[in-house]
C-alpha cells in the first residue's frame, strides 16, 4: 500500500503516511502522469521490468494499491526502504 504525493521535485520515498509506505513523485497528477511515473520509478529502483508492476486501485487518488511480480516481499521492503 503507497501513498502517493504528485507534484513534487523529486520523485522518492520520503516516509510513512497512515501506515502507508509514502512516495513523492516528480509529475502533475494529470492524464494519468503521476501513476505513469510511479510505475517506472518503482520498475527502476526494484530493478524490474513496468510490465511486472500493477496498479491494482488507486488511480485517481493518492491511496495506491500495486502488484510487484517476481519479487518477494523481503526484496521489495528492502529496496524501498526510506532514506535516513
Amino acid at each position: 500500500m503507497l501513498h502517493c504525493q504528485p507534484g513534487a521535485k523529486v520523485t522518492r520515498v520520503v516516509g510513512e503516511h497512515d501506515g502507508r509506505l509514502k512516495i513523492s513523485l516528480n509529475a502533475p497528477a494529470v492524464e494519468n502522469k503521476a501513476n505513469e511515473v510511479l510505475i517506472a520509478w518503482l520498475a527502476d529502483v526494484l530493478g524490474t521490468t513496468k510490465k511486472q508492476i500493477e496498479l491494482l486501485s488507486g488511480h485517481t487518488g493518492r491511496k495506491k494499491r500495486v502488484l510487484i511480480r517476481g519479487l518477494n516481499q523481503n526484496a521489495i521492503i528492502e529496496k524501498l526502504a526510506p532514506d535516513t
